[in-house]
């Protein structure tokens, strides 16, 4: 049971929020309180230290404050400061996190200029019949959630709660 849902809610959650994002350029908060009230009942019986707990609380808050100073500066959007942090907590103060948060940048910045090209080329877009939203193409933001829930994908079998779920990395 705790396999599954290490295996399941975290994708599932991270899935949800760059599909939400894409579609209507915001990312529910139930997603991001799904992933920590999840993280807190899963953590304790996943293998983790009482000290790793903590580090993984201290990175998770450590994205939030980042974050919010980010949302402040109208940098990024609240719901991808939410979910970043959320997602976080996941990885904790590790190698895997500094991952993360690479291929966050990564795919952001590859996101960002196909966005830019699909505004600069909406009128080609529209005729073409292409399926992208309306929002993404009148909108002054960049469905930040995408790169995200991608970044969550190529990197979550390299958390700590991950591996400590299949039995690679011991606690």
């Amino acid at each position: 049971m705790l396999t599954a849902a290490v295996l399941v809610i975290f994708p599932l959650c991270m899935a949800m929020a760059a599909t939400n994002d894409f579609l209507s350029m915001t990312i529910p908060n139930r997603l991001s309180v799904i992933l920590v009230a999840s993280f807190l009942l899963i953590a304790p019986f996943s293998g983790l230290s009482v000290v790793d707990f903590g580090w993984h609380l201290l990175t998770g808050l450590t994205v939030f404050v980042a974050g919010f100073a980010l949302f402040a500066l109208r940098v990024m959007g609240g719901g991808d400061a939410k979910i970043l942090a959320a997602s976080a907590i996941w990885y904790g103060w590790t190698a895997a996190a500094v991952n993360y948060f690479a291929y966050v940048g990564l795919f952001g910045g590859v996101l960002s200029v196909v966005v830019l090209l699909l505004r600069a080329n909406s009128n080609l877009i529209i005729a073409s019949g292409l399926p992208v939203p309306a929002t993404m193409m009148q909108a002054n933001k960049v469905p930040y959630g995408i790169a995200i829930g991608a970044a969550a994908f190529a990197t979550f079998p390299q958390s700590p709660m991950f591996q400590s779920i299949v039995g690679i990395f011991p606690g």
